[in-house]
């Protein structure tokens, strides 16, 4: 539901139950100025841009990259990395993916779930203030690595349905063994080459072409960067309307999920 028939539909329910056309004028009058504010701020949110892709694909160099170049533009811009490791739930993550301890595969699913969800609040504060946010891995990365060890596919989504979807995922590829080559790759649980291969697979089933956009990381470090600001510069300088929830109907206004 976009921000104007929500409030229109609203504003329609509370009129019917005030007494006296005195008080209905008022509210009218008010519910003009709160629809207006609603729609401003749908219109002048930021882009939700994420970074997807198997291990070592170049995505944490691009995050940065394009961060700091919306910045020197003069955008506002935060750049968040899932899974958050400052939180107690990525301390419990990173103890895992680092081999320091275990968890069974639907334990460390649901706890890469909740590490997402627990910046739904700020994320969704920054997207309606107008900042733009770029983030490194996001749920399609919880599902694929799931997925890729065999757990079921529907299963493994649901949990994350009715996160903020995002306005465009940037989905890097590199061409044969060549991640596998890259500095540091087998450091942590997944970095198998078979492995990855799997999530591969995953993430082809998941890749979704309206909103979905491939980019080959075989380039040079610039090349890509120009590659990713390109498709980049095109969706913030598009209008929006308000924050869409994934996999789901409904929209997100005022940290309030509707």
């Amino acid at each position: 539901m976009g921000a104007n028939l929500f409030v229109n539909n609203v504003a329609v329910r509370i009129l019917q139950v005030l007494p006296t056309i005195a008080s209905r004028k008022h509210f009218t009058s008010a519910v003009s100025h709160s629809k207006i504010r609603a729609i401003t701020m749908a219109a002048r949110r930021g882009k939700l841009i994420v970074f997807e892709g198997c291990d070592r694909s170049g995505k944490s160099t691009q995050c940065a990259m394009l961060t700091d170049r919306l910045r020197k533009d003069g955008h506002k811009v935060e750049q968040l990395k899932f899974p958050d490791r400052t939180t107690s739930i990525g301390i419990m993550i990173n103890n895992y993916l680092a081999n320091k301890e275990d968890q069974s595969d639907e334990v460390i699913h649901l706890l890469f779930s909740a590490n997402r969800w627990e910046q739904m609040q700020k994320m969704s504060k920054l997207l309606l203030g107008g900042t733009h946010l770029v983030i490194d891995r996001y749920a399609y990365s919880g599902i694929a690595y799931s997925a890729a060890k065999g757990m079921d596919l529907h299963w493994c989504r649901q949990p994350d349905v009715g996160l903020i979807k995002p306005d465009r995922v940037i989905y890097m590829t590199l061409t044969g063994d060549k991640a596998s080559e890259r500095a540091d790759f087998g450091g942590e649980r997944y970095e198998k080459k078979e492995f990855q291969a799997k999530v591969e697979k995953v993430f082809e089933q998941l890749h979704d072409p309206t909103y979905w956009q491939v980019v080959n990381g075989d380039g040079s470090i610039n090349e890509v960067h120009e590659d990713v600001f390109k498709i980049v510069s095109e969706v913030i300088s598009t209008d929006c309307g308000p924050l869409n929830k994934l996999w789901t109907e409904g929209t997100i206004q005022g940290n309030i999920y509707h």
